[in-house]
């Protein structure tokens, strides 16, 4: 029987190694030898290829000799036994698999297209930045996002020439030269030149498009994303674009399962099978277990402190703690006036009324997190993302009377045994829609929900806008990245609430707390979904 396809498939296609003969032979050899049932044969090469992964020494080259090694360790793992799985022991405790990680804790890792492995970036982050930051900053976007749409069955080489009618074959810009009257299937960012006009831009040049007569796919469309674009190459050096689309997503599953060696984190990485395994305890032994979400809690509103009191009587009562309460801001309805002591006195007095409601409810203030995500009115916010964690000076009587309380950055993350929950408070309903170059016509509210969602997920980044419209500190853009895919994504904005699942991610926004009802969301690991609730406004004083 020969394995060469299935090896090539793999290896070569999706884990994007490179083989050399005596590499291929020596792992038909070890097939053979093992009599691996057909079935099983994707599985088991599957399986080395992660171990080859983890070898310090293996780049983009597979040799024999790390085949060898890889193999010997997998036949002595299987000598000795299966390891001890730390998920067998009795208890399992929530709170040693709990952590919260600020934007600016996060190691910076980049995709090298040449050697086709994720690398630490070579300098120190530093919010200034550097000479070479923006420039990395857009090229790592860009290779990113290449690498798993050239993963993607749809563009992946075919081994044999049937599957050769099937295949889309990106071109770069350089490519086009010559080319008049040519078809052809573009990967770039969308960006304007210098008079105005719209263009795509890859790694090797940038071309003028014509989007007169095109009617745009599903999902919103600003400079600054990446897109797929297929048209024709036209005699005045454009390209008459006959079809756009963001660029195919890749599951967490599927990217965990490449790169889940790497801690991208911070915290230390899991491996695909702990996941699993924690997530079935999870199921079975916490399926109460729930984070609480809210967002635009105005502590200057007559009425908020009341509503967030009848919303830890009624968890009380109910015998419903949850693990975590996700506060996000804005924590003030209107800007501060910062050149005003009397302003940021109000504010200071408004955070500790709600310490002290915490601490009046011991049941919550003893045994549940709190987590402080910051707004863009919150001190000392600013458009420029991340954004920094609501200051110290503020926060003193929290810390003091909630020993549970976290104070990250905005956008933060919450790593949950193998789930990873991204939290981000934007009013990003709003900068997409006034950045759109093109939309689809008649949209109905779903639309602009499922649009918003399938964009940040597509392009892999919380923030796919242009610098002018959405600043970022570029040796920080790691921090807005949605890659490997998270479990959930908290988009807490003031735009209506909504929740919905798209490739596996669930995204929610929990909407605004104040208004013609307290409302909320509440999220439950054990099942990734999350449910609006809200509280009765008629018993509110």
């Amino acid at each position: 029987m020969s394995y060469k396809a299935l090896i090539n498939k793999v290896f070569t296609r999706k884990y994007q190694f490179a083989l050399q003969p005596n590499s291929v032979e020596f792992l038909e050899e070890v097939l053979s030898e093992h009599e691996i049932a057909p079935d099983q044969v994707q599985d088991a090469l599957e399986a080395i290829a992660k171990e080859c992964q983890k070898q310090g020494d293996c780049t983009t080259i597979v040799t024999r000799d790390i085949l060898v090694r890889v193999y010997e360790l997998m036949r002595e793992a299987g000598e000795d036994g299966p390891s001890v799985n730390p998920l067998d022991a009795d208890l399992l405790d929530p709170e040693n698999h709990l952590f919260i990680i600020d934007a600016f804790d996060m190691p910076s890792w980049y995709y090298s297209a040449d050697r086709k492995a994720f690398e630490r970036t070579p300098w120190k982050s530093a919010v200034g930045g550097t000479a070479q930051s923006r420039t990395q900053l857009m090229r790592s976007r860009h290779d990113l996002i290449k690498q798993f749409v050239l993963r993607n069955e749809n563009f992946s080489p075919p081994i044999s020439g049937r599957d050769r009618a099937s295949y889309l074959k990106i071109t770069s810009t350089k490519n086009l030269l010559g080319r008049i009257g040519e078809r052809f299937l573009l990967f770039g960012m969308l960006s304007h030149d210098s008079a105005g006009k719209l263009c795509l831009e890859d790694t090797e040049g940038k071309v003028m498009l014509d989007i007169t007569d095109t009617a745009p796919s599903e999902g919103f469309f600003t400079e600054g994303c990446f897109v797929l674009v297929e048209g024709d190459y036209t005699a005045n050096e454009s390209f008459a674009v006959i079809a756009i689309g963001h660029p195919p997503s890749e599951r967490r599953a599927v990217a965990r399962s490449i790169f889940g060696h790497i801690d991208m984190l911070g915290n230390g990485a899991t491996t695909v099978l702990e996941d699993a395994s924690y997530q079935e305890r999870l199921e079975l032994e916490y399926s109460r277990l729930s984070f609480l979400v809210m967002s635009d809690l105005w502590l200057d509103h007559r009425r908020t402190l009341e509503g967030l009191s009848k919303v830890f009587e009624g968890c009380v009562e109910n015998d419903f703690i949850p693990l975590i309460f996700i506060l996000c801001g804005n924590f003030t309805s209107g800007s501060l006036d910062l050149t005003s002591g009397d302003g940021l006195a109000k504010y200071q007095d408004n955070l500790d009324s709600l310490a002290d409601l915490i601490a009046g409810f011991p049941a919550i203030s003893r045994n549940s997190h709190f987590v402080f995500v910051p707004g863009p009115l919150d001190p000392w916010g600013s458009s420029t993302l991340p954004r920094r964690p609501l200051p110290s000076s503020f926060t003193s009587r929290i810390r003091s009377r909630v020993p549970k309380s976290h104070f990250p950055s905005n956008p933060a993350r919450i790593k949950f045994f193998g789930l990873e929950v991204v939290i981000f408070r934007e009013d990003l309903m709003a900068k997409m829609l006034r950045n759109l170059i093109g939309v689809k016509p008649d949209l109905q509210g779903s639309d602009l929900k499922r649009f918003l969602v399938q964009t940040i997920v597509d392009q892999c980044n919380l923030s796919p806008l242009p610098f002018p419209v959405s600043p970022i500190l570029w040796d920080f853009d790691h921090a807005l990245r949605l890659y490997p895919m998270p479990s959930a994504v908290i988009l807490a904005d003031s735009y209506e609430r909504y929740d919905l699942t798209y490739e596996g991610c669930h995204v929610f926004n929990p909407g605004n707390f104040v208004g013609n009802e307290f409302g909320f969301s509440i999220y439950f690991p054990a099942t990734g979904r999350s449910e609006a609730s809200s509280i009765d406004t008629e018993n509110v004083e």
